[in-house]
């Protein structure tokens, strides 16, 4: 199983990475290298992550690191990332779900 990002998810990665840097280059780096090595980790085992509650589809997963929230979508041979996104975000008032846009 192959590992793809969407466009959003890197965005997401992105901006989490320059706003940690404002702080520290240095742990923004590892933080990003860490859910990188988290997602890289999930082809093994797919369903490892819970379903997403707001989406209530058996295809779109998620996998909890620290405080984010690493959202997939599960395809026949792929692994798709669609966003990271912070836990305390409410996904239920996005008018569009980032599972629902590729």
């Amino acid at each position: 199983m192959r590992i793809e990002w969407a466009r959003s998810a890197r965005d997401d990665l992105r901006d989490l990475r320059d706003y940690i840097a404002k702080d520290s280059p240095y742990y923004a780096q590892a933080f990003i290298e860490r859910i990188i090595a988290a997602v890289e980790s999930l082809p093994a085992q797919p369903q490892r992550g819970r379903r997403v509650p707001e989406a209530d589809r058996d295809d779109v997963r998620e996998l909890l690191f620290q405080n984010y929230r690493i959202i997939y979508l599960l395809r026949p041979d792929t692994l798709y990332v669609v966003t990271v996104v912070h836990g305390s975000r409410d996904l239920e008032r996005r008018p569009i779900k980032p599972w629902e846009v590729e």
